[in-house]
C-alpha cells in the first residue's frame, strides 16, 4: 500500500511540474484528458494549484470544470455513435438496465450526481449512459460543468480550510466506504426528487 501511495505521490508531482509553468490553462488541459478517457489524478493537481495561489482558486474551479466539460465530448460523440455494445461489454444486463431506467426517468440528475463524486466513481460508465441513451447534448454538457463545479468548488473549500493533505485522506476515506457513499447520495437524490415533486403539486 505504502509502494502504490509513492508512485501515486510521485505521479502527481511530475504531473504537477510539467502543467505549473502553464498556470490555469494546464488545470483545462489536464482535466480535459481526463475527462476524454484518461484516468488522470484530477483532485490532487487542482487542491494544488488552488493551494499554490489561494486568490485565483475559483478560476481553477471554473477552468477544471470547463475542461472536463469539453473532454467528456469525446465520450459522448463515442456514446451515440454506437458505444451501446461497448458499454454492454462492460457492465452486467441488469446494471445494463438500471442505468438505462435512470436515464430515461431524470436524464439530468443521473449525469450530474455521478459528476460530482470523486474516484472510483465509474462516471465515464455513466456519461457514455446518457450518450448511448441520446441525451440531448447540450443538458449532458450542462450536467457535467455543473456536477464537477460542484466538486472542484467542495475540493478547493477544504483544501483551502485543510490543506492539500485533504485530499489523501478523504480520497481513502471514499475508496474504503465508497459502496456507503454512493448509497447515501442515492438516498439524497431521491429525497431531493420528492421534494421537488411534491412542490410541483401544491403549485
Amino acid at each position: 500500500m505504502d509502494t502504490v501511495k509513492h508512485i501515486f505521490l510521485r505521479y502527481s508531482a511530475f504531473l504537477w511540474a510539467v502543467l505549473k509553468p502553464l498556470g490555469s490553462w494546464g488545470v483545462f488541459a489536464i482535466a480535459a484528458l481526463d475527462g476524454a478517457a484518461l484516468g488522470l489524478p484530477m483532485d490532487p493537481i487542482v487542491a494544488t494549484y488552488v493551494y499554490q495561489n489561494r486568490s485565483r482558486f475559483l478560476l481553477y474551479v471554473l477552468m477544471a470544470s470547463i475542461g472536463s466539460t469539453v473532454g467528456s465530448m469525446v465520450i459522448y460523440g463515442i456514446g451515440y455513435l454506437g458505444g451501446e455494445e461497448l458499454l454492454r461489454k462492460r457492465i452486467s444486463p441488469e446494471r445494463f438496465g438500471k442505468f438505462h431506467q435512470a436515464f430515461e426517468k431524470h436524464p439530468f440528475w443521473s449525469l450530474m450526481f455521478p459528476a460530482m463524486l470523486p474516484p472510483p466513481t465509474p462516471f465515464k460508465l455513466f456519461a457514455l449512459t446518457a450518450a448511448v441513451s441520446e441525451m440531448r447534448f447540450s443538458h449532458f454538457l450542462l450536467a457535467i460543468f455543473a456536477g464537477r463545479f460542484v466538486r472542484f468548488l467542495t475540493l478547493s473549500i477544504l483544501t483551502l480550510v485543510f490543506g492539500p493533505q485533504f485530499v489523501h485522506i478523504s480520497g481513502a476515506i471514499f475508496r474504503e466506504h465508497w459502496s456507503q457513499v454512493l448509497a447515501a447520495v442515492a438516498v439524497g437524490l431521491a429525497i431531493w426528487l420528492v421534494v421537488i415533486r411534491l412542490k410541483k403539486r401544491k403549485m
